[in-house]
């Protein structure tokens, strides 16, 4: 597959078919291309959680929001949850700041997954305290993103942004999540 397809399939997922499992080798080797992706000053601050226990993941998914465009939406229920979680770390005693770090290590995740027919999403909505509380996660690791993967189940559609500039994604009557994105020719100034 090419990066272009790629890309394009790699959507925001926010529902999953809950019961196909992500095993631990999966999260492994995501977290590798991670590993392998470039870093601010090659310091490489940026440590993982990999979960993908249901009782575990059943800590993680009350801590996260979900699609703030969505306002009656809290979140998928039962049976459409992610089967797995990667929470990106930043180790403090390496670096205070992470830059755009953990992006470039989600979207490696993210392309990965995708590149094996999993879907997944970016959450940067996250309760970190209580998220650290229940993974006794050390006070020096700051919570940076928690990425939710499974065997995606819902249908992400891109449109062109209209004439009108509204940018906020929606669902449809039939649950295809659309997302409307601005032409190259609107981001290009120059």
């Amino acid at each position: 597959m090419e990066l272009r397809d790629l890309v394009l399939r790699n959507r925001s997922y926010r529902r999953f078919y809950q019961e196909i499992p992500v095993d631990l080798e999966t999260l492994k080797q995501l977290v590798d291309l991670a590993r392998l992706s470039a870093s601010g000053n090659n310091l490489q601050p940026l440590k993982y959680i990999l979960v993908c226990d249901p009782q575990k993941n059943a800590l993680v998914f009350p801590q996260l929001g979900w699609a703030g465009y969505l306002k009656d939406w809290l979140g998928p229920v039962e049976g459409e949850r992610p089967s797995a979680y990667i929470i990106i770390l930043g180790d403090k005693n390496i670096r205070q700041t992470f830059g755009c770090d953990h992006g470039i290590a989600a979207q490696s995740i993210l392309l990965g997954a995708t590149e094996r027919g999993l879907g997944g999403c970016m959450i940067g909505s996250i309760q970190r305290e209580k998220l650290q509380q229940a993974f006794e996660i050390p006070i020096h690791y700051e919570i940076l993103l928690v990425i939710a993967l499974g065997k995606r189940k819902e249908r992400v559609k891109i449109e062109v942004v209209g004439p009108e500039g509204k940018i906020k994604y929606w669902r449809g009557d039939d649950g295809t999540h659309h997302v409307p994105k601005r032409s190259l020719e609107e981001i290009i100034v120059g």
